[in-house]
């Protein structure tokens, strides 16, 4: 009976080192993630921050049902899976893309200076990308010189609701494709050599190589990260989009965040807000659960 007894002791003795080290990321997560949600209950009030949460007047789905008859909802939701969408799309093929060439490279030292210069806009704030791209696009920028140095006219990307969403969706897969490339390097790496090496023999080109070898090898992988992309297909990037856009490309560039802040607080609508808050997080935990089956499906892996 002691030895019994003992055992569990001796176990959580020997784990108390693990728990004490993840205690910190608990405490955070507890405090601004699972704390904050009982705000949720402002979706179904018209909530005055006077009130407060419990004495604030309850109105049901009234919200949700005034957000579906804005004009405007329809448009940001557009916004939000079209650009979502193209970052996803085009990212993907650009990371998978540079992993390919990047493992054809033999000198290690070029390979690793490539890897630094193409890894390290990942690590800088929007912030500064920011006022990067705004002085390089705008009508006086560098890129609009080359333009009008091949005689065409200018073109005001940061103003014109055609171009904008162009503009987010290379500007974002030029910061994060190295990044990204990352997982599928190593997919790369773990595809056995001797099946290049005996297609090589056989005279097979390494064009043909990357088909019948390489990209079968990825696939798995690939899919694996196509599965996880669904769940941020409402998320098209707040911090990007909020340092670039202008009233004049609410049209195309407004996003549901950047819908949720501007109506929620600068336009004091707190309760409005958090509603289309709410949908948001709903249909993104759909898309989750979507996004796990479709990877246990295809992949024989789960997400969680």
């Amino acid at each position: 009976m002691n030895k019994r007894n003992h055992t569990p002791r001796r176990k959580f003795r020997s784990k108390l080192t693990y728990h004490i080290m993840m205690m910190p990321g608990m405490v955070f997560l507890l405090i601004f993630s699972y704390i904050p949600m009982a705000g949720i209950i402002m979706a179904f009030q018209n909530y005055i921050p006077a009130k407060g949460l419990l004495h604030s007047k309850f109105v049901g789905l009234k919200h949700f049902k005034y957000m579906l008859t804005l004009p405007d909802i329809t448009q940001v939701v557009v916004n939000t899976v079209t650009i979502a969408l193209g970052k996803i799309l085009l990212g993907t093929i650009m990371a998978i893309a540079f992993a390919i060439l990047l493992n054809e490279i033999r000198i290690k030292v070029l390979k690793k200076w490539i890897q630094t210069i193409v890894y390290l806009p990942h690590f800088l704030s929007w912030v500064v990308l920011a006022a990067v791209i705004v002085n390089m696009f705008n009508l006086d920028g560098s890129v609009n010189l080359i333009i009008t140095s091949l005689g065409l006219e200018k073109i005001n990307f940061l103003g014109s609701n055609k171009w904008f969403q162009p503009l987010l969706v290379t500007t974002d897969v030029w910061k994060e494709f190295g990044y990204n490339s990352i997982v599928y390097l190593a997919a790369i790496t773990s595809i056995d050599p001797g099946l290049h090496e005996a297609a090589a023999i056989d005279g097979a080109a390494w064009r043909k190589r990357i088909w019948h070898i390489t990209l079968p090898g990825m696939l798995p992988i690939i899919l694996l990260m196509a599965a996880m992309s669904l769940t941020s297909i409402l998320s098209a990037g707040f911090d990007q989009i909020y340092n670039l856009y202008t009233p004049m490309v609410y049209q195309s560039g407004d996003v549901l965040d950047t819908y949720v802040y501007r109506i929620g607080l600068i336009g004091r609508q707190y309760s409005f807000a958090t509603a289309v808050g709410l949908l948001k997080s709903f249909i993104g935990m759909v898309l989750m659960l979507s996004a796990n089956g479709f990877s246990k499906k295809f992949t024989d892996r789960k997400i969680f």
